[in-house]
Order: structure tokens, then C-alpha cells, then sequence
């Protein structure tokens, strides 16, 4: 019998890699803005993924993985870019241009939205009450428009409109290429994601001119072995050995944890406008999540839920 399926090890490992799914993803959004403090945002998101997915390629193997194919390279480096420009570079771009950590990931929260959206261009339109939820959802929306932060900045504004969209997009697109299996995924992924944004943040005139400091290199530490190493292998286990229900509930919790994190830890300021917006937001993606677990209960297909790699931003 495998260790970690035994009863003893489940009562402590479920608890332990809820906490880093739950914690340790939702601090990503603040520890972004940290890093920012010494690196332009798509170099340093670049150093980090590549640095994520060269610890787990090889962790992949030793547990059976093969190596891509050259195809499951291909597809790798298009959902990596999608996912990891469109999606996380976004978000760090809107930090750097003012929008505070917990605005982000309360925005992010929306993605599941999108990806029950966008799923209607595949065949599989939403639900009556997945529309309910992405009517809800998008009522939160536009009251966390209203926030100072997004308000000051309509650069910041429009890229966390179209960050999330762009992950849901990579999300539903991924389920219909051809990629590696399990932890090998998002190894590849990372790596040809993180090359992706090295290269646009090159093409985009990012430069490193002077050395950063110990923090942000600490915070790309953190984000490379905790936020996406860790955590990821985290998510892997609870979907192994938990209801889905259970693994993909860090949905709701991250964006709560980012705004704690924020205001505690940040020095940000957050308003009425995102303390009514949040929870609406959240309301409309449970909302969209029983809709689709009760789909799966009656046997249909399931839209693509939120993965460990593309359905977090700042993984």
C-alpha cells in the first residue's frame, strides 16, 4: 500500500496541502508586488517559472512521467503563453501599475466565470443556473470596478478584465490539445511559459539594470518553490484523494486570503465598493460550481473546472 494513501498520512497530509493551496496561493498576489520592488514583471515571473519547472520536470520523472513528446511540446508552449503571458503577466503589470494585491486576486476570482462562458464555444453553453451564477458574478464585477484602485488606474482596470479571460481561455483550450500527464503538464508549462514570458518581457523592453535586492529575490524564491512547486503538488494530491468540490474550494479562499494578506501585511487600503464586490463575485462562482457539479452527478460532461496551473494567476 502507498504511503500517502494510507488513513494516517490522509489525515495529515489533506489538511497540510489545503493550507498551502489556501495560503500560500492566495499570498502570491501580495509576494508579486514584493518582487516587483527589484524586477520588471514578466522577466521576473520568466525566472521564476523557469526555475518552477526545472525543480518538477525531474520530481516528473522519478515518478514515471515520460518525456514529451515533440507535439506535447507544441501544445505545451501555446497554453504556457496563454496562460502565463495572458494570464499571470497580466496581473503582475496591473500591480505594477497600481492595483493593490487584493484587488487582483478578487478580480482573478471571476476566471471560472469565463471558463464557463467560453465553454459555449466548444458545444457545451451554460446551464440556467450557471447563467444565474455569471449574472451574479458579473454584477460583483462591476461594483469592484468602482474601487479606488481600479478607478485610478484604467490601464490597471482593463488588463484585469482581460488577464482572467485570457487563463479561462488557456483553461478550456488545454483540455483539447495534446499535453504531457499529471505533474509532467505543468512542468512543461512552466517551462515553455516561462520561456515565453522571458521573450516578451525582452521584445517589451524589460531590463534588468541594476541587481535586486535579498527581498525580491527571496519573493521569487517563494513564488518558484512555494507558490508554484509546492502548492501545485499540493493541488495534485487533494485531486487524487479528495472530492473535487474540496480541491477546487481554493477558488473561493484565495481571493479572501489576498485581501487579509493586503491590508495586514501590504499597507493596502481596501473599500466599501470591494467588500460588497468580493462576495457577490464569490456567490456567482458557487453558483456556476454546483451547476456544474450537478451536471457531473447526472453523468454529462463537466466544463473544464480550475487547475493547478490555469486556474490560478499568480501560481
Amino acid at each position: 500500500m502507498d504511503t500517502a494513501s494510507r488513513p494516517g498520512t490522509q489525515q495529515l497530509l489533506v489538511p497540510l496541502s489545503l493550507f498551502l493551496v489556501y495560503v500560500v496561493w492566495g499570498s502570491t498576489y501580495l509576494v508579486l508586488r514584493w518582487g516587483l520592488e527589484g524586477f520588471p514583471p514578466f522577466l521576473m515571473n520568466g525566472i521564476r517559472l523557469v526555475l518552477a519547472g526545472s525543480l518538477l520536470y525531474p520530481i516528473a520523472r522519478r515518478r514515471g512521467r515520460p518525456a514529451p513528446a515533440a507535439r506535447e511540446w507544441r501544445d505545451s508552449a501555446f497554453v504556457g503563453a496563454v496562460l502565463f503571458i495572458g494570464g499571470l503577466g497580466l496581473v503582475t503589470v496591473a500591480e505594477d501599475n497600481g492595483v493593490g494585491s487584493g484587488l487582483a486576486a478578487s478580480a482573478v476570482a471571476v476566471m471560472p466565470l469565463w471558463a464557463a462562458l467560453l465553454s459555449g464555444l466548444f458545444g457545451r453553453w451554460p446551464s440556467r443556473l450557471e447563467w444565474a451564477g455569471l449574472a451574479v458574478g458579473f454584477v460583483g464585477v462591476v461594483l469592484l470596478s468602482r474601487e479606488g484602485d481600479f478607478q485610478g488606474s484604467p490601464l490597471g482596470t482593463t488588463l484585469m478584465i482581460v488577464s482572467p479571460l485570457l487563463w479561462a481561455f488557456g483553461s478550456v483550450v488545454s483540455s483539447r490539445l495534446r499535453l504531457p500527464k499529471g505533474l509532467m503538464a505543468a512542468a512543461a508549462q512552466m517551462l515553455m511559459g516561462g520561456g515565453a514570458l522571458l521573450l516578451a518581457g525582452l521584445l517589451r523592453g524589460e531590463r534588468m539594470h541594476d541587481l535586486p535586492g535579498l527581498g525580491p529575490w527571496l519573493s521569487v524564491a517563494y513564488l518558484s518553490v512555494f507558490g508554484s512547486l509546492f502548492a501545485y503538488t499540493a493541488y495534485a494530491y487533494l485531486l487524487a484523494h479528495t472530492r473535487p468540490a474540496v480541491a477546487t474550494s481554493y477558488a473561493y479562499v484565495n481571493p479572501v486570503v489576498a485581501v487579509i494578506l493586503g491590508v495586514t501585511l501590504g499597507g493596502e487600503v481596501i473599500g466599501g465598493w470591494a467588500l460588497l464586490g468580493l462576495p457577490v463575485i464569490l456567490g456567482g462562482v458557487g453558483l456556476v460550481g454546483l451547476a456544474q457539479r450537478l451536471r457531473m452527478s447526472r453523468g454529462a460532461d463537466a466544463s473544464v473546472a480550475p487547475a493547478p496551473t490555469s486556474g490560478h494567476a499568480a501560481s
